[in-house]
């Protein structure tokens, strides 16, 4: 007699109560329902593949359960700051379109395109791809660099107002910037704001910026509490703070506090100091003191082919302004040769700028003008650049001993070493009042008239040839466009359309590839 399909299930679940009531250990039911409820076994793996799939899609909720048992909710604190200095970015987020970014920008600032470079990190601050800090620092240096402090502060006020957290290269590019200035006042607030308010702490830099800003504006008390200070914090002594702190004790004549410093250094460096650094301000402090035998004696043992101490060309202009200002104007040529001699970039860096204006100085003040102006047109030899300063100051020792002939030749050679620089409004003060004398003023003003000429014919030769580049890539694209990228059919109308609307197609040959991408003047966007 067959069963109907209810009539087994009951009979079915009867056996099965009725086994485990009377208990056989030989012989457990494991009895699958499951398996009995699909008419043939292709329905039942059918039914498995479709759980799987939906586990994958869906996950058990003892499984979604857990994650939430094991990450509890966080609660804000009570004690939180909104407006607490938000944490600088890290490095790493210098990838994909925001290193491309940085990458431009930098490629700007060699080229000493600075304002485009400002403009740029200015525009990409609001567009979609943001630049890093890291960015808007490279341009904040290279505005110190050229002394545009009102251009720095400006991006830096920018980049505040949008948010971007400054890092500790930031705080000590602001500081420098105050104290070339000569508001330590402002520059000092800075730093107290650093140490109360910023999520990381002053590094060595940080103190090198500050105590030389306030040697330099003689301030040398501030900055001996500002050593104390840093050793306070757990810092190592370091010889170049040292060495900032005994120049400003040799600008004051002072040769017994050098010797305190040296002899300070030395102790918590362990008896003796292998930084050269300070070794040009303790050749000082012998010559202050009368000691000219220990002050040669000292020279020669810093220079000696078996000596400890480790130059740098700091170390070395060091040594080099000692000299010249105490007599030794032979023992100096001897030292510069030496250094040109064992200049081996980037292995071993003996010169650099701060070794020809120390030359220069030297020169003039031993009225060789020509020697200093030959040493001054001698820097590209070692791959050396002058700056603004290094010319104004070359500039005014020449006016300043009636060579306003041979300083107007200079300037006249600046345009050939690049876009041209301008004059310090000192200097245009102190060439006005030297031309007054000889009743020659309206030449400075024709003068001035040529500087603005020159910078206006060097800014409208770069726009003709960014121009030129530009037509060169569109005829370069438009010849690839047709057949290599859109067939061989181009609908004329929206082409049309697209040059009414402003869009312009650029293109860029990077690697062998040509990159194709349309951009509106109207908008802001940054792509990389």
């Amino acid at each position: 007699m067959a069963l109907s399909k209810p009539t087994f299930f009951n009979h079915l679940k009867l056996l099965v109560r009725t086994h485990h009531h009377h208990h056989h250990p030989l012989r457990p039911a494991v009895v699958s329902l499951r398996q009995l409820s699909f008419a043939t076994p292709e329905d039942a793996a059918a039914e498995r593949r479709r759980r799987k799939r939906r586990l994958r899609i869906e996950p058990p909720l003892n499984a979604l359960r857990s994650n939430t048992q094991s990450q509890p909710r966080p609660t804000p604190s009570p004690n939180a700051n909104p407006n607490a200095p938000k944490i600088p970015e890290h490095v790493s987020a210098l990838t994909g379109n925001r290193l491309n970014l940085h990458n431009r920008i930098l490629k700007l600032i060699r080229e000493n395109d600075l304002q485009e470079a400002v403009l740029l990190t200015r525009h990409s601050v609001y567009s979609n791809c943001k630049p890093t800090i890291f960015t808007c620092n490279a341009v904040m240096a290279a505005c110190l660099r050229q002394s545009k402090y009102a251009e720095l502060l400006n991006l830096h006020r920018f980049i505040t107002q949008a948010a971007v957290a400054a890092n500790i290269v930031t705080y000590n590019l602001i500081i420098n910037t105050y104290m070339d200035c000569r508001k330590t006042d402002t520059a000092m607030e800075h730093y107290k704001q650093l140490i109360d308010n910023a999520p990381f702490d002053p590094n060595t830099t940080t103190y090198r910026i500050i105590v030389k800003g306030l040697v330099d504006n003689n301030k040398l008390e501030k900055a001996l509490e500002i050593k104390d200070e840093m050793l306070t914090k757990g810092f190592e002594a370091d010889p170049i703070v040292y060495s900032y702190l005994m120049s400003g004790q040799a600008k004051t004549e002072n040769p017994d506090g050098i010797f305190d410093l040296f002899e300070e250094l030395k102790e918590k460096l362990g008896g003796f100091v292998h930084d050269g650094v300070v070794y040009g301000s303790v050749i000082k402090g012998y010559f202050l003191k009368g000691m000219e035998k220990e002050a040669m004696k000292c020279y020669e043992e810093a220079l000696a082919d078996d000596s400890k101490i480790k130059m740098s060309a700091i170390a070395f202009n060091s040594i080099l302004d000692a000299l010249f200002k105490n007599g030794k104007f032979d023992d100096a040529l001897k030292l510069f040769d030496k250094m040109l001699a064992e200049h081996n970039p980037p292995k071993l860096l003996t010169v650099n700028l701060g070794s020809y204006n120390v030359m220069v100085d030297g020169c003039c003040a031993e009225r060789r003008f020509d020697d200093a102006i030959n040493v001054f047109n001698s820097m590209g030899e070692k791959r050396c650049h002058p700056d603004t300063l290094s010319y104004n100051n070359l500039i005014e020792q020449l006016c300043d001993n009636g060579m306003l002939a041979k300083g107007e030749e200079l300037y006249n050679g600046m345009t050939e070493k690049g876009d041209p620089l301008d004059f310090s409004e000192e200097l245009q003060e102190f060439v006005r009042e030297e031309l007054r004398k000889e009743e020659r003023e309206e030449d400075l003003v024709t003068l001035m008239a040529d500087i603005k000429r020159e910078k206006a014919e060097a800014e409208a030769k770069e726009a003709e040839e960014a121009e030129r580049a530009k037509a060169s890539a569109r005829a370069a694209v438009s010849s690839l466009l047709p057949s290599k990228l859109f067939g061989d059919k181009v609908d004329a109308e929206n082409s049309n359309e697209n040059n009414e609307s402003g869009g312009e197609i650029v293109a860029e040959m990077a690697d062998g590839e040509v990159k194709v991408e349309e951009t509106d003047a109207s908008s802001e966007q940054v792509t990389a």
